[in-house]
């Protein structure tokens, strides 16, 4: 049985895995400039960017043969090359004009002939498509050449914005039309799915990235946030590289937790008591107004409430308006019903010292993590240097661009560490991930500067490159106080927590790098944080970026049992929640410190846009969850 698989032949390209397919990058970013590349036969898929069809000057009409049996069916061929609907037509056009002029006649019957000449089915007059298609894999789109004398196809199924195609052609030097300095000419086209073009929200040129939030399922096709992904993606697998190659392994921590690492975060909750409340038996004889969402029913009213007064007003069916106007009535008192069952409705909120966790699922409160260092401590505090990456959430309903409620993390944990360790591992990491996007993402790069900012390869260069300061929280605030051309919105005072724009004044404006700020109040860090002997201060740290801020956050964690128990204490917390940390302090305790690196603010930094929500695929925030 022949294969249905296309063929490439005396192709030096080798197609991705599990698919006859060619990446384009293959392609369009090979080291001899694509001069190697051409007379390749390949197979290549992706989505239309932009199209122009050119039409083709009309082929004058083929002379007929003379009227003979034998030419008037052509035999069928025997060969390998495959017959489209297009060619056997014009194939059998010479035998209808034989027809027509044995059945018109000479030329004395003009009449008969025009008319009979008119039966003749005429193909369309051929064009060539010219297709921007791109699938991802890079930057830059490749030129495809459709000739449609060669390959049927119809302008209403190529040329729409976001078409997908998969065609197979030759690869050539490119033609008068565009820049590229190759192109497929296509043989054969496999697939084609269609757009509907008045539904398709890529179908107007240059989308807002405000807009494209509320499409973040079609949104990567749009040049920027592909990038924006690929950068991504090349900042992930740097982070496990830096790690793996430095001795950490990798521990997965759990996403759901019943302890809250910070003490003073707002948390999303999970319960499964709000299912069960819902879960009642309708009494026998519920009314209609039961399970009818009022919206529905306030819009029938409306409705119903034309349709009577057109009636009224036409006073011609007085059966049709009777019958209209107790439609009406019937509706407004189920109004009635929905607006008396929603005043009866019992709260439901659950109130955690009314409900009784014991029946819930875990049997107790249990809370999506804002952090998993804790839990990290235990495979630090038996395996040395781990790490983990994963999604981290706070139920934080500020608006802002550096913070929405779920957020990617990349958190480290070293057994005998200290707050020094911590913070030298910081630094190498953040200028790693630095050097790893300019090495390894330079095509993304250089969009991102043209289109973008043009000064982000240089300033990550410089970052990559460059000593960062380390000031204690004491010295910034005193920097701070002795600020007079700058006026901050906050009163800084000792004690209170560094605010965005004092953070934003120090790493633009005063050291224009990063800085590392140490050695903060105990009241504005975790409990678990290590106490410094001033008894004031804790050995935390915060790495500070310009134009983005905290990047990441650090700290030597507290390894004394009776200190970490009177801090416990100290933030009211449940001890019985955290008896098995202390545990860690109970049995072979050790000295130890970790960091977490906000991801998606590297992504952030890297691409040089000025809102989170646009660097995550898909965004949870406050009030919004699309998709």
């Amino acid at each position: 049985m022949e294969s249905q698989e296309p063929q490439m032949k005396n192709s030096p390209l080798m197609p991705l895995m599990y698919t006859n397919r060619v990446a384009l990058k293959t392609i369009l970013e090979s080291g001899d400039g694509q001069t190697g590349l051409v007379g390749t036969t390949v197979v290549v898929g992706g989505w239309v960017k932009s199209s122009k069809e050119v039409k083709k000057e009309p082929l004058p009409p083929p002379q007929s043969p003379p009227p003979a049996a034998a030419d008037a069916f052509p035999a069928a061929s025997h060969g390998t090359k495959d017959v489209t609907c297009v060619e056997i037509l014009q194939s059998r056009i010479p035998f209808f004009r034989t027809i027509i002029r044995v059945l018109g006649g000479s030329a004395s019957s003009p009449a008969v002939r025009q008319k009979l000449e008119s039966l003749i089915p005429k193909p369309p007059p051929p064009s060539i498509f010219f297709l921007d298609i791109n699938d991802g894999s890079c930057v830059s789109s490749l030129r495809v050449v459709i000739d449609s004398a060669i390959v049927p196809v119809s302008a209403g199924q190529i040329l729409p914005t976001g078409t997908c195609i998969l065609a197979q052609g030759v690869l050539g030097n490119p033609s008068a039309l565009g820049k590229q300095t190759i192109e497929l000419t296509v043989e054969k086209i496999l697939h084609v799915g269609t757009v509907e073009q008045d539904k398709y929200p890529l179908s107007r040129k240059r989308l807002p990235l405000d807009s494209l939030r509320d499409y973040p399922h079609i949104r990567p096709r749009t040049t920027t946030v592909a990038s924006v992904a690929r950068i991504r993606n090349t900042l992930d697998f740097a982070s496990h590289t830096f790690f793996q190659n430095r001795g950490f392994l990798h521990v997965q921590v759990p996403i759901m937790t019943t302890t809250d690492p910070e003490g003073f975060s707002e948390k999303f909750q999970v319960t499964t008591l709000l299912g069960e409340t819902s879960k009642k038996e309708s009494p026998i004889g519920v009314s209609d107004a039961d399970g009818v969402n009022p919206e529905t029913v306030k819009a029938a009213i409306q409705e119903k409430s034309s349709l009577v007064e057109q009636l009224k007003r036409s006073d011609s069916n007085r059966e049709a308006l009777a019958a209209a106007v107790q439609d009406l009535k019937k509706t407004n008192e189920l109004a009635q019903q929905i607006e008396t069952r929603e005043k009866s409705k019992p709260v439901t909120a659950v109130k955690p010292d009314l409900v009784n966790f014991n029946a819930d699922f875990f049997g107790r409160q249990i809370y999506l993590t804002v952090s998993g260092r804790l839990h990290l401590e235990s495979y630090a505090c038996a395996l040395g240097h781990v790490y983990s990456f994963g999604p981290r959430f706070r139920a934080d309903k500020t608006v802002s661009a550096k913070h929405v409620a779920e957020m990617w993390t990349v958190e480290a944990e070293m057994a005998f560490a200290q707050l020094e360790d911590a913070m030298k591992c910081a630094e190498d990491c953040f200028k790693f991930l630095c050097r790893w996007i300019l090495d390894n993402c330079s095509e993304d790069m250089k969009f991102v500067s043209k289109r973008i900012d043009k000064t982000v390869v240089h300033r990550l260069e410089y970052m990559a490159s460059s000593s960062y300061d380390r000031i204690s929280y004491r010295e910034a605030v005193e920097i701070l106080r002795k600020v007079t051309d700058t006026a901050f919105e906050t009163q800084l005072q000792w004690g209170v927590p560094l605010t965005d724009e004092h953070l934003s004044y120090l790493a633009d404006d005063h050291y224009r790098r990063p800085v590392i700020i140490y050695d903060y109040p105990k009241a504005v860090k975790p409990f678990y944080v290590r106490l410094n002997d001033d008894g004031k201060t804790v050995a935390a740290f915060e790495m500070v970026v310009p134009k983005i801020g905290t990047v990441i956050i650090g700290s030597q964690n507290e390894e004394r049992f009776d200190m970490l128990n009177a801090r416990i204490k100290e933030f009211d917390l449940s001890k019985d929640q955290y008896e098995w940390y202390l545990d860690l302090r109970r049995h072979g305790t050790v000295k130890h410190s970790g960091l977490s690196l906000g991801f998606d603010l590297m992504v952030l930094l890297a691409t040089s846009l000025t809102d989170v929500r646009d660097v995550i695929p898909f965004t949870r925030t406050h009030g919004k969850a699309n998709n």
